[in-house]
Parts: C-alpha cells; sequence; structure tokens
C-alpha cells in the first residue's frame, strides 16, 4: 500500500508557447518530463502539431503511471526530470493553463493571458517580486485599466501561491481610487423595446431576457438553449460554469417574454436554431448598429442597462437585498450592496436615519 501512496497519477499541462509537460510525484520528488525517454517510452507529444499534442501528452501520462505501478524506476539523471526548485513564473504559467481550462469567456481568458504577458515581460531570472508588478502596470495611468490589470494579475498569483509560488507580490500594490460612475437607467423600457422590436428579432429577446430575467447578455443570454428552460418555459436554469458567480442559478420568466419564445429542439441555441450559439460579439455589433439609428437611446445607455434598469425595478418592489442578491446571480450580499451604490439607489430611508428628540 505505502508504495501505491507515493505514486501520483501524472498531470499534463501545455504551456503557453504549446508545449507539453507531464508532471507527477515519485517518493515525493516532482518529475517533469516533456518525453517517455526516461521510461523507455517511445512517446513525444512535442514532436506532434500543437493540437495534437495534449491528447498525446495524456497517452504518455498513462503508459508512465503504469510503468511507475509496475515497479520501474525512472532515469532522474536525465535534463527532463531535474526535481529543483522551480521560480515564480514556472508557477505563474501554470496558474494560468489552470485558469484557461475553467471555461471563462474569451474576453477573461485574454485578459489573463495579457496579465501573465506583462508580468512575465519585466520579471528577471523568473523572479516576481512588487517592483515586478509595479513596473508592468507603470503603463496604465487610466484608473479604470490599472485596477482591471491589478485585478487578473492578482487572480494568476494568488492560483500560483496554491500552486506552489512563496508569496503574491500584487497584494502590496495598491488599487487606484476610482471616480464613482453612475450607470444609466432606461426611463422608457417599453418604448425603447419597441424601438429595438422594429428593428432586430434577435436583440429585442436579448433585451427582454437582460431586463425580465436580469441575465448578463453576452454571454448568458447569447448561449441560452431550449434545454435550458423548463418544459412550460416558466424557469430557466443555469448551471455554475455557465454564469458569472460560478453557483447554479435559477430565475423566473416573466410571461412578456414568455408569450414570444417559439420553442423547437432542446439542444439548439434559441438566438441561432442550431447547436452552437452566435460568435462571442454578435450582440455587440447588433447593439452598436441599432445605437447609432435610434432616436430614444441616451448618451451611456448599453445592453446592460436593461439589466440594471430590472435591478432597480426589483429593489424598489421588494426592498430586500437578499431577493436582488438571488435575481441577480451576486455571488454575496456585499456584491449587490456595491451594485446598488453604483446604481445611485438609496439603501437607507428616511425612517433609517438618526432622529432628534
Amino acid at each position: 500500500m505505502s508504495q501505491f501512496n507515493s505514486i501520483s497519477y501524472p498531470k499534463v499541462y501545455q504551456r503557453t508557447d504549446g508545449k507539453i509537460e507531464v508532471v507527477f510525484y515519485y517518493k515525493n520528488k516532482r518529475m517533469r518530463l516533456q518525453n517517455g525517454k526516461s521510461f523507455g517510452i517511445g512517446i513525444k507529444p512535442n514532436s506532434f502539431p500543437k493540437d495534437e499534442r495534449y491528447n498525446q501528452g495524456q497517452i504518455l501520462a498513462a503508459e508512465i503511471y503504469s510503468k511507475l505501478l509496475a515497479g520501474d524506476t525512472p532515469n532522474i539523471s536525465r535534463e527532463s526530470t531535474k526535481d529543483d526548485h522551480q521560480n515564480d513564473l514556472f508557477y505563474l504559467e501554470k496558474a494560468l493553463i489552470e485558469k484557461l481550462k475553467e471555461g471563462h469567456s474569451k474576453h477573461h481568458r485574454n485578459a489573463l493571458k495579457l496579465a501573465y504577458k506583462r508580468i512575465k515581460n519585466q520579471a528577471i531570472n523568473g523572479c516576481l517580486n512588487v517592483q515586478v508588478i509595479e513596473n508592468a502596470l507603470s503603463s496604465y495611468h487610466n484608473k479604470t485599466s490599472f485596477n482591471t490589470l491589478r485585478r487578473n494579475m492578482n487572480i494568476l498569483c494568488r492560483s500560483a501561491v496554491k500552486l506552489g509560488m512563496t508569496t503574491n507580490p500584487v497584494e502590496a500594490v495598491k488599487r487606484k481610487k476610482e471616480s464613482a460612475q453612475l450607470n444609466k437607467a432606461i426611463k422608457n423600457v417599453s418604448s425603447l423595446l419597441a424601438e429595438i422590436k422594429a428593428y432586430n428579432d434577435n436583440l429585442h429577446l436579448c433585451c427582454l431576457l437582460t431586463y425580465g430575467c436580469l441575465l448578463r447578455p453576452h454571454r448568458e443570454v447569447r448561449e441560452l438553449k431550449w434545454d435550458d428552460f423548463s418544459e412550460d418555459l416558466s424557469f430557466i436554469r443555469l448551471s455554475g460554469d455557465r454564469n458569472k458567480s460560478g453557483r447554479n442559478r435559477i430565475v423566473p420568466v416573466p410571461s412578456y417574454v414568455r408569450i414570444i419564445l417559439n420553442r423547437t429542439q432542446d439542444h439548439h441555441n434559441i438566438f441561432s436554431n442550431k447547436k452552437e450559439p452566435f460568435n462571442p460579439d454578435y450582440f455587440k455589433g447588433l447593439w452598436s448598429k441599432f445605437k447609432k439609428r435610434s432616436e430614444l437611446l441616451e448618451k451611456d445607455q448599453t445592453l446592460y442597462s436593461f439589466r440594471h434598469t430590472g435591478a432597480i425595478d426589483v429593489y424598489k418592489r421588494t426592498g430586500s437585498i437578499e431577493k436582488l442578491k438571488t435575481a441577480m446571480g451576486h455571488s454575496s450580499i456585499m456584491v449587490s450592496l456595491t451594485y446598488l451604490r453604483g446604481l445611485d439607489i438609496a439603501v437607507l430611508k428616511e425612517e433609517d436615519m438618526p432622529m432628534l428628540v
């Protein structure tokens, strides 16, 4: 039993340069292999085209595991099996690879890649410290851009610490204080929806679902399939990997949305009527074209303004932060409170304020 306890099943990583590494622990030593030479296995994943390497790496991992279980000893004298201490950049790259597998949106994946690239360009000998992070952020003078990049760097560094990096240098770099900006709500929702309906049916349905179901338009709405709806179309069910909070989410579908839904095959997307949804910029492009011709749309109103307006309506009618949190799919009440502040909604009422007696 002790022999098997000291053997871990190899994990396969594809680095940002496309190369494959098989990583495992043998007798409490961390091993990294790019081929099977050390075990007398003739598999070389990196000799294959990039899109085939990961599968070859999985085959190599299985072969190595079989050898380990059979009692074979790897030739650890080879260059590819060095178990020396890895530098910070190694763990950061590993963290990036893991994050890219988590099913985030294309936009978020690209943002994480940018954060990694910025750090890598400043890291000397693969070591990370506060100066490296500050240098990587130095060209970002816009406060919002600075904070966004810092946040993505922090995501990667936190994950890298869990994988073995010693410290997270991003924590020592402060965010820049941004001036609060109000999201502009829509006053004439019905009139604007009618104008959108006359322009494009898909955009109209997207706006209705964003307002009435409080879904995020560019992913949650765009990727909806008919089997995400209940049989009577009264509920939408989204799994944790389909929404920003990472939690399973069930939202009611108002009657004014249900009456325009025409259900087709369960596995079809509700907009494309095919298995695959439209591209991630589909509604962004439609909105940009509509914005140029609209007579009702006001400055700074976006697709998300429908979600913001819906949130205001929910809170004003219920007065409940907890209900708003559930409806919006927020991860915590603190997120909902921040959201209300950004919408310029007064959470405190006059009767909640100090009284003079």
